[in-house]
């Protein structure tokens, strides 16, 4: 099977809904990593909101016209005592089951990064749950580092 077309591409309100659906699979794969998540029906995001704030990049990857794929990079301030006063914070990182494999998320995070340095964000991170070996190995392969172990006692 030859690999298919992917036009990686800036979200717009019109893929709201597909990107809704996109954010609930990304908190079914890790509510099982958090006990502390909320029971019932939870949000992470406001999407909508990201795609029109000019300090995100929303981006989908589509297949054949269908969006397959989603992600963030959004200025964050950094904290005070680092040597960056802001940087690029990535999230909401998804592809659909039938594309994994393609190098989809690769181009994803391709993207995003482009986008982050061009608007002079030199420091780029995001956060992952420790048990999500598949999610951790995918950041790694692009070049991410572990950087910052956040631990809780309940």
């Amino acid at each position: 099977m030859s690999k298919p077309n992917i036009n990686i591409r800036e979200a717009t309100l019109v893929d709201l809904p597909v990107l809704l659906g996109f954010e609930q699979e990304i908190i079914k794969v890790e509510r099982p990593f958090d006990v502390t998540m909320k029971d019932g029906p939870i949000s992470y995001y406001d999407i909508g909101e990201m795609i029109q704030d000019p300090k995100a990049h929303v981006v989908v990857a589509e297949v054949e016209g269908k969006i397959v794929a989603s992600g963030y990079a959004i200025f964050k301030r950094a904290r005070h005592y680092l040597d960056h006063e802001f940087y690029a914070y990535l999230g909401f990182m998804y592809t659909h089951e039938d594309f994994r494999g393609m190098g989809i998320n690769a181009m994803i995070l391709e993207e995003l990064k482009n986008w982050s340095y061009d608007n002079g964000l030199k420091e780029i991170r995001l956060t992952v749950y420790n048990e999500n070996q598949p999610a951790i190995k995918a950041y790694e392969k692009a070049g991410f580092k572990k950087h910052l172990i956040e631990m809780r006692l309940a």
